[in-house]
């Protein structure tokens, strides 16, 4: 065995070991509160590793009886429905210019959208939240969406603008010759074309949407419009001395993102190579 044959094993032995240490710092996690759910609190102080003993379902039934759930699940639902339409919407017609037509400034315009990735969303929230009492946007559900799309303009744009600037030009240009506009184009065909951008930036805008906490935080006071990351908040507190009950309750909440990427992993996966490989 030669000695660089030796190393690029021992490259892959430290990949694979580094790789089974965070995905246990993932998975540990979410399996000790799907368990955690299943039992009482003498269980979890006395076995907070193992498996329930027995199995109490009760928790998760409660949560799932509680109105308050559905509400709260209803209302993230709708707010990630809505905040991915629009984000993907207008993010789509935007990388569309970028990508296909040159003008004056365009770089310095995508240049700003991408300088918007390196700003957090904390670092807005007392000027923004100033911006929706102006607008009467508080307690009102475009109050989250109408921010949660802006903000989640900048990843879209660039995602999908590599994407298209991959599309051939000779695409294009059968399409003008057999008589189809630049909407028509972007419509019916660019669109079709680009479904693996698409469905990774839509699966980014809806998790990233239903685990958003801050800016519900600051808009809803009315707990009718409380999403699900408030809701365990509020349950947290509510029920401080019955930590099963609460890691029932955090698993239900947490359980459509984690289905979400578990489905729409390899779209994902593919929709980011993809638009790498195409820029």
């Amino acid at each position: 065995m030669t000695h660089a044959t030796g190393a690029r094993r021992a490259r892959h032995g430290a990949l694979q070991l580094l790789s089974i240490l965070v995905a246990a710092v993932v998975v540990v996690p979410i399996v000790f509160g799907i368990l955690g759910g299943f039992k009482d609190n003498g269980q979890l102080f006395t076995n907070p590793f193992g498996l329930p003993d027995p199995w109490i379902p009760g928790n998760y039934v409660d949560a799932l009886r509680s109105s308050a759930f559905w509400q709260q699940a209803t209302n993230s639902l709708v707010i990630a429905i809505a905040s991915t339409v629009l984000v993907v919407g207008v993010g789509a017609m935007a990388a569309y210019i970028f990508a296909r037509y040159a003008f004056p400034g365009r770089e310095v315009m995508f240049t700003l959208f991408a300088i918007g990735l390196m700003f957090p969303f904390a670092v807005a929230i007392l000027p923004l939240f100033v911006l929706l009492r102006e607008m009467n946007l508080l307690n009102n559900p475009l109050g989250v969406v109408l921010p949660q799309a802006a903000f989640g303009l900048p990843i879209t744009i660039i995602i999908l603008r590599s994407f298209f600037r991959g599309i051939p030009a000779e695409v294009e240009e059968s399409a003008v010759l057999d008589g189809c506009g630049p909407f028509r184009f972007f419509w019916r065909i660019l669109l079709p074309m680009s479904r693996p951008a698409l469905g990774t930036v839509a699966v980014l805008a809806v998790v990233g949407s239903w685990n958003n906490y801050l800016l519900p935080l600051i808009v809803f006071n009315d707990s009718r419009w409380w999403t699900l990351p408030l809701g365990v908040q509020q349950f947290q507190s509510q029920y401080s001395a019955d930590t099963a009950r609460i890691l029932a309750y955090v698993t239900l909440a947490m359980l459509p993102s984690l289905v979400c990427y578990a489905f729409a992993e390899r779209q994902l996966i593919s929709g980011l190579t993809s638009g790498i490989s195409k820029g």
